[in-house]
């Protein structure tokens, strides 16, 4: 656990920025809107073995940025047609089933000692706007900055309101963020498992890189950022703490 700074009502805002796949959760959180859109019948067969690859491609090898954004187009093509609200509910029923029981524990606790310590704690994610909102709620962090998609009276069109937030674009959005909150880069925090968030760990004084893909894993050992390794098994011990509270 790094050693966190308090931080007074009266200091400048402290921003901790957490990225999601990979590093909050192990895997990628669209592959989850996908299946449960299957489930739901909105997607054929053919359509969530597509999704299923890139969960498989990003659990070997890491955040792929061609396979990463066919996928984030496909899982936004997903929301066209439907309503702002039914969408809420699905992202539920995709957090409760899904992302929770796949949460990396030592990176829930990091963002929780963010808090305790006066933080805010924003996730910043390619994933979309609706199901980051979800997790951060769920979870209780300051809030959530993701994907934004065009809806028209309550339904979605199934265009970007934007970019995908992804390399690059993340830190350029985090820096403008930071800035009209009032905080100092240097003082907030970043956190990631991928080398195309090399950009926003960069423009942060602070930064922890998790289940480092290997680009990322060589720049910080180079700059000589602290890096955390997590392991499968931490997940399972929380699913059967998880389990052992509930009986």
């Amino acid at each position: 656990m790094p050693d966190l700074a308090d931080n007074d009502a009266s200091d400048t805002p402290v921003i901790a920025f957490f990225d999601v796949d990979n590093t909050l959760m192990r895997g990628a959180s669209v592959f989850y809107v996908g299946r449960e859109a299957w489930r739901r019948g909105l997607i054929s067969w053919r359509d969530i073995a597509v999704f299923a690859w890139h969960q498989f491609r990003f659990l070997a090898v890491g955040e792929n940025r061609n396979h990463l954004v066919t996928a984030k187009e496909r899982a936004l093509g997903l929301v066209t047609g439907h309503t702002e609200e039914g969408l809420v509910t699905l992202a539920h029923d995709i957090y409760d089933r899904d992302i929770a029981p796949k949460l990396w524990p030592e990176t829930v606790a990091l963002a929780r000692e963010h808090l305790a310590k006066g933080h805010e704690v924003w996730l910043i994610t390619a994933t979309p706007q609706l199901v980051a909102d979800v997790i951060a709620s769920r979870l209780g962090l300051t809030g959530a900055i993701g994907t934004k998609v065009e809806a028209l009276d309550g339904v979605f069109t199934g265009d970007l309101d934007g970019h995908v937030l992804h390399g690059e674009e993340k830190a350029v959005v985090a820096t403008a963020f930071a800035d009209a909150r009032g905080a100092d880069l240097e003082l907030c925090w970043a956190y990631s498992d991928s080398s195309n968030d090399i950009p926003l760990l960069t423009a942060v004084g602070n930064r922890i890189v998790i289940n480092a893909d290997a680009k990322l894993l060589a720049h910080a050992r180079e700059k000589g950022w602290e890096v955390l390794p997590l392991k499968r098994s931490s997940i399972r011990e929380a699913k059967r703490y998880v389990k052992r509270q509930s009986r």
